[in-house]
């Protein structure tokens, strides 16, 4: 039923608590497209690593440290640019890391020693910290109901590493070795201009009082901050994990060509990326935590599969694209649970705290299981530690879970 006012005798409808406010699907649009364009560049001494290994005459080890670095860096990083996030909003922090990604871009089209290369790494990881940027500013413009799917769309970003795997190599070859760097940084480049001018942070928005620092302390001191990091590390480590260890367990279980290992790890990447929308959108439709129960459930029975190292076709394929599919929903659920139960103030710090654990999550399997096949010859082992460990995740979500971000009853 609807009201008069008593001066002008207007009637007015109240606005649905779920509704979404007008200028939303444009500021989602460009947060992904900014977070596309950051990944992209962020990873892309990934493809380059083997050419510069055997430039070089690098060791494996020292192939790993050179594209960890930006990864290491980017996730760390996002502490930081989460709570400047919380500060100054999206409209200034997209702008100013795309801005300062450019250098550490077009300095790789110049440096070729490795100290040089080390150096400039840290810095690209920069780009890596987007991610803290555009989660507080979607979270901000959609209603709790339809945030997670939101979240989910802003989250399939993360192609940007695909694009990278799929384009820099094949441009530096046709067109030259500094192309895939020039192009990136132009597209940076760009991009701040847009940005700058189109995005708006939510009407709104909180400015938090007190220091970046400060702030930090505070959702370090939250419980759901850490539980929320240890389901990251699972669910998003587990994804980055594969994107890096995938292309050589192929090629050692599976004997498989370089390229068709890299075909292969790409399918996987990409249906990550797509099913992270679902998990956002499934999240909103029955609540992040009996996604993320089911989905670390579905990867632990996968992971027990593939640890018997069935035949490629069917078997295997299809545990590796089912753990994939869970990771990749998993990854959306629980940034779709960090909408629910991040305190609106700081939404950034808490996405800064929880996006570096999931990027480090990362870098402890590839570890173990190269370590694992080092003295036992098999990947069974490491894999069902995998298994242990998102089983030991869906439990404790069930468990000690079950009631977060859910309205209390009296």
């Amino acid at each position: 039923m609807s009201t008069r006012s008593a001066a002008t005798g207007a009637s007015s409808t109240p606005v649905p608590a779920n509704a979404v406010p007008a200028g939303a699907g444009r500021n989602l649009a460009l947060a992904t497209i900014g977070f596309t364009v950051n990944f992209w560049a962020w990873a892309l001494l990934g493809p380059l690593g083997p050419g510069v290994k055997e430039r070089l005459g690098l060791s494996f080890a020292a192939q790993s440290l050179l594209v960890a670095v930006p990864v290491v860096v980017g996730s760390i990083g996002r502490i930081p640019v989460g709570a400047l996030t919380d500060r100054f909003g999206a409209r200034i922090m997209f702008p100013a890391v795309s801005l300062a990604t450019i250098v550490p871009v077009l300095t790789l089209a110049y440096v070729s020693s490795y100290p040089a290369l080390i150096i400039t790494g840290l810095f690209l990881g920069i780009g890596g910290t987007a991610f803290a940027v555009g989660v507080p500013l979607v979270s901000g413009w959609y209603p709790p109901a339809k945030r997670g799917f939101a979240i989910g769309v802003f989250g399939a970003g993360m192609g940007g590493t695909a694009i990278s795997n799929f384009t820099t190599v094949k441009l530096a070859d046709t067109y030259g070795q500094k192309t895939p760097f020039m192009l990136v940084a132009a597209i940076l480049a760009a991009y701040a201009v847009v940005a700058f001018l189109l995005i708006r942070d939510a009407p709104n928005r909180q400015r938090p009082a007190g220091s970046a620092w400060q702030r930090t302390a505070d959702v370090g001191r939250l419980p759901v901050t850490w539980q929320l990091c240890l389901l990251y590390a699972v669910g998003f480590g587990g994804f980055v994990a594969f994107s890096v260890y995938l292309p050589a367990y192929l090629r050692t279980a599976y004997e498989l060509s370089a390229n068709d290992a890299a075909l292969r790890t790409a399918g996987f990447v990409i249906l990550a990326v797509i099913a992270r929308p679902t998990g956002g959108w499934l999240s909103d439709r029955f609540h992040p935590v009996p996604v993320l129960v089911w989905c670390f459930s579905g990867t632990a029975v996968f992971a027990v599969i593939q640890a018997f190292q069935p035949p490629l076709m069917p078997v295997a394929t299809i545990a590796f694209l089912g753990m994939s599919a869970l990771l990749g929903a998993a990854s959306g659920a629980v940034f779709a649970l960090v909408g629910k139960v991040a305190p609106a103030d700081k939404v950034g710090t808490v996405t800064g705290v929880v996006g570096a654990a999931g990027g480090l999550g990362g870098f402890v399997p590839p570890l173990i299981m190269g370590w694992v096949y080092g003295v036992e010859n098999s990947y069974a082992i490491g894999l069902m530690l995998l298994s242990d460990v998102a089983l030991a995740a869906a439990v404790y979500t069930a468990v000690k879970m079950g009631t977060v971000g859910r309205p209390k009853t009296d």
